[in-house]
């Protein structure tokens, strides 16, 4: 029996209960797990992993907002993850401790500091290389290379060809470790260009493919035969990327906040194991998101750089794992400018405003910035339809209780601006045919986000239905949409733009107030906050035209104008568990 973790590791981790949560503490692949390079020439390497934490650099609640209650529980904070690294890398003999993006967008210290402090802190951790999530382009080319030249470790990403210079004098495709023999490749999502705001000489080509050319690169150039990707592409892409290349048997994954593990909620296996092109396995770890998990995954691979075997876990940070004093005290201080301001309390909720199903389907805090939206409008004199939102803009829940200034801007972030269009009743019959299908029915391109939608509309689909015909009713008002008529909607300038694929850019749009001071305005004048779910965006049987459409499922309603709701479902609690790591030879 061969030892692959040590006990001053052991010792750390049931004296933090931190806990590596997994249901087999260790997991393997087909063969024996060694330390260092054994007499057949197998190496044995640790990865240490984290991505989106979305300027997380402090604790928060379960709901991505600022710890205000700890007996609660507070999780995550780059003293805590500073703490566990430190702790636990030394007793490791090799070690990579890898970003994979997303650092950028998400609470104050990012909306005060922009890059500054947050580059303080990477640096701090001493990360042995990143790639570049998305929202890093949230600020453009210039801020963005600005931020990367204040970093001392490599920056990597194979997809992005730009005409920016800081970029270009930043940002490579891969970067080997001579002294591991193993070479870690970058790649950032490809919709990019849709959902931030890169300059227009900055381009982001096909990722797998990508990939594939460095893979081929390294081995025609170089003896190195261990490799490894950090991905900010998103875990379905992830998999799509080990079944649909070569030469890769790692993939440290970003970007779409998926949770993996034994744990409660879980989405998959931590690893999830696919196989590639020439029929061997690939291993593929992501760490959910805004640092509540620190990544973990110990490998051992063979002469020829295939995987024989692994074992790791994500480690959960709660509030019972120890803060870095130094760091922690940094980060307190970064506090200060911006604390009054965010505490500022607005109003007050007795429903949790969730964010965690925004994506999925209606949602509370959906419902609520879509008519805050409306009714900005209707003050005004408009008279507005409905109003439109991306559930990609919405950031964090908002528990119930007091609301300050800091948690509208933790779930509203990206200062996007109010704006008003007008569409035909048939483009309109388009547009949300696109939104339930997933694919924008004017360019026939993916679009990158679900929707949330005010009062004053109900949108029926069936899913079942064909991509282009899952649309079933439309209904503005309390009259079915008028394909010849014309509405105007309430929506963001993000959208307007382009952002997320759901409409096509609109020219000479005018900008109106934040949409973060639209809402404040409206918990003001609303408090407390009271309502339910009303079944805008519902689930129904049948096709368009069909008479006998029926809905199905718990978000249906009836009322598509109403203003009382009740609390959506309020956020998971993780159940988790700490299990000793054991170690097993496999003949």
């Amino acid at each position: 029996m061969v030892r692959v973790t040590t006990l001053r590791f052991l010792s750390f981790a049931a004296a933090s209960c931190v806990g590596l949560v997994s249901a087999e503490d260790s997991l393997y692949s087909k063969r024996l797990s060694k330390r260092v390079i054994d007499s057949d020439g197998n190496f044995n390497i640790s990865f240490y992993h984290v991505n989106d934490v979305h300027a997380h650099l402090d604790q928060f609640s379960s709901s991505g907002t600022d710890c205000t209650a700890p007996e609660k529980g507070c999780y995550g904070g780059y003293a805590r993850i500073k703490t566990v690294i430190e702790d636990t890398r030394p007793e490791h003999q090799d070690s990579l401790w890898l970003n994979v993006g997303d650092e950028f967008q998400g609470t104050l210290f990012y909306t005060f500091y922009g890059g500054e402090k947050i580059a303080d802190t990477l640096n701090q951790l001493g990360f042995d290389a990143m790639t570049l999530g998305n929202h890093e382009f949230d600020g453009g080319d210039e801020p963005l290379g600005d931020f990367l030249k204040n970093l001392t470790f490599p920056i990597i990403s194979a997809n992005i060809v730009s005409d920016n210079e800081k970029l270009n004098s930043t940002i490579k495709p891969y970067h080997i470790f001579e002294e591991y023999e193993l070479a870690v490749i970058g790649v950032t999502t490809e919709t990019t260009a849709g959902i931030s705001n890169p300059g227009d000489g900055t381009k982001f080509t096909d990722a797998i493919a990508a990939v594939q050319a460095s893979i081929d690169e390294i081995r025609s150039t170089t003896n190195i035969t261990r490799i490894a990707a950090i991905t900010h592409i998103g875990y379905e892409v992830d998999k799509r990327l080990a079944q649909e290349t070569t030469g890769l048997q790692l993939i440290i994954g970003g970007h779409s906040h998926t949770l993996l593990g034994d744990m409660e909620g879980a989405e998959g296996k931590y690893p999830t194991i696919e196989t590639n092109k020439d029929g061997d396995e690939v291993f593929i770890v992501t760490a959910y998101r805004w640092g509540e998990y620190l990544g973990y995954i110990d490998v051992t691979y063979d002469p020829n750089g295939k995987i024989l075997a692994y074992h790791g876990a994500p480690i959960h940070l709660t509030n019972i794992t120890e803060q870095d004093e130094d760091l922690q005290e940094q980060i307190n201080e970064w506090r200060v400018p911006f604390e009054a301001f965010a505490a500022q309390e607005v109003g007050t909720t007795n429903v949790v405003l969730d964010q965690s199903t925004c994506q999925k389907e209606e949602c509370t805090l959906g419902d609520l910035v879509s008519d805050a939206l409306l009714q900005y409008r209707i003050d005004g004199g408009s008279d507005a339809a409905f109003a439109l939102v991306n559930a990609g803009g919405i950031r964090a829940t908002i528990d119930a209780g007091t609301i300050t200034r800091g948690q509208v801007l933790t779930s509203f972030p990206f200062g996007n601006a109010v704006v008003e269009v007008t569409y035909s009743g048939a483009d309109l019959w388009k547009i949300f045919e696109g939104l339930v299908s997933g694919i924008n029915q004017f360019n026939n391109e993916e679009i990158t986000s679900f929707f949330q939608v005010s009062r004053g509309i109900k949108v029926e689909y069936n899913p079942a239905n064909d991509v282009g015909a899952r649309l079933v009713r439309l209904t503005i008002g309390d009259e079915a949409v008028d394909e010849a008529a014309e509405y105007k909607v309430v929506t963001v300038d993000f959208i307007t733009g382009g952002g997320d694929n759901i409409l096509v850019a609109v020219d000479d749009v005018i900008s109106l107030d934040t949409m973060d001071e639209v809402l404040v305005g409206y918990i003001e004048k609303q408090s407390p906050i009271d309502f339910q779910l009303e079944g805008r965006i519902a689930t129904v049987e049948g096709s368009a035209g069909e008479s006998g459409a029926s809905a199905n499922g718990t978000n249906t309603g009836t009322d598509t104008s109403g203003a009382e709701r009740v609390s959506g479902v309020s956020s998971s609690t993780l159940f988790l568990f700490f299990t000793s790591l054991l170690v097993f030879v496999m003949a």
